[in-house]
């Protein structure tokens, strides 16, 4: 629980004499490689917070998957939509490899409120933080190349190109697994 209690203190300010309060109501969880931590269509408003392994956030469109995102270590991942609104997810989330994960319940993430006094801040950041996160994506699809893009994402995530099947990283980046693979080799060399 080391890795949840360092990022919630750093990230988030959480004191120390709510932490134990808060990381109370985490459980620790695992996914096999292929298993699904939610699907399109359901009910499932847990967060989770990713110690180890990989999740990708995707949907279906048209004739294809998209990628929306790559959970990897010391990240949380979760269907906000269900999360806050208890509507039925939009993503699905699906593990890229064996993960292991502390969880929190969508009733027990209701309680932090009653416990911490200090959460509507401390969750202001939290989805604050995420927005942000949304906005520089947008962003970088509206003004950067797709080089520019590849570039951007293997420095704040390296780690993910040897871990993550390409064709998933394309997605993601929106362009073809054929781009990405001339940008890698253009990179490379």
């Amino acid at each position: 629980m080391d890795k949840l209690e360092n990022y919630l203190e750093s990230y988030f300010g959480v004191p120390d004499k709510q932490m134990e309060k808060m990381v109370s109501l985490f459980e620790k969880t695992s996914l096999e490689k292929g298993d699904y931590f939610c699907k399109t269509g359901t009910r499932k408003g847990d967060l989770s917070f990713v110690v180890n392994g990989c999740l990708r956030v995707f949907a279906f469109a048209e004739d294809k998957d998209v990628t929306q995102w790559i959970s990897s270590e010391g990240e949380f991942v979760c269907d906000l939509r269900s999360l806050l609104f208890g509507e039925p997810s939009q993503w699905n989330i699906q593990a890229l490899s064996a993960c292991e994960l502390w969880t929190i319940k969508q009733a027990n993430y209701q309680k932090i409120g009653k416990l911490i006094p200090e959460w509507e801040q401390l969750e202001k950041l939290f989805l604050a933080k995420c927005f942000v996160t949304i906005e520089n994506r947008v962003f970088s699809f509206l003004s950067m190349s797709a080089e520019e893009r590849y570039q951007q994402f293997f420095e704040m995530k390296k780690e993910l190109f040897n871990e993550v099947p390409l064709h998933f990283l394309a997605s993601l980046l929106g362009m073809t697994p054929e781009t990405l693979s001339r940008l890698r080799r253009k990179n490379i060399s």
